[in-house]
């Protein structure tokens, strides 16, 4: 496995070209500003035709092969309880930590079919969203 450490734009370019060619695959996990840059992300990927996993849904809705996460709908929704929670007089110290229980997979068939790729029916079949 291997890490490369992002820090800024010219980070990302030099990390896609420094992918060994024999790799099969990238997943990415990005956060904060990489997430901002996700349409650079998603261009070094078909650039160099390399099939990237996502742990956000919409870099499979700007054209990324495949994505699988948290649900944000359901995070918001729960701090939406918590905040309500609170408002009525919880202690939050009080409140328990809570684990994501909704998880979304989202396949892109045109960026498999950019990649040469073909997802098996089995996997179609169990993902939250299939982009055409």
């Amino acid at each position: 496995m291997i890490v490369f450490k992002i820090q800024s734009e010219r980070d990302i370019e030099a990390a896609f070209a420094a992918v060994p060619r024999e790799s099969s695959a990238l997943i990415m996990n990005p956060t904060g500003s990489l997430t901002a840059r996700g349409g650079l992300i998603i261009a070094l990927a078909a650039r160099y035709g390399l099939p990237v996993f996502y742990n956000q849904r919409d870099f499979a809705k700007l054209g990324g092969l495949i994505s699988y996460g948290t649900s944000f709908i359901a995070e918001y929704h729960q701090i939406g309880v918590y905040a309500a929670r609170i408002l009525k007089g919880a202690n939050p110290a009080d409140l328990p930590v809570i684990q994501p229980t909704k998880f979304e997979l989202v396949i892109n068939l045109n960026a498999a079919k950019a990649l040469g790729l073909t997802v098996p029916p089995n996997v179609l079949a169990i993902a939250d969203e299939v982009i055409e």
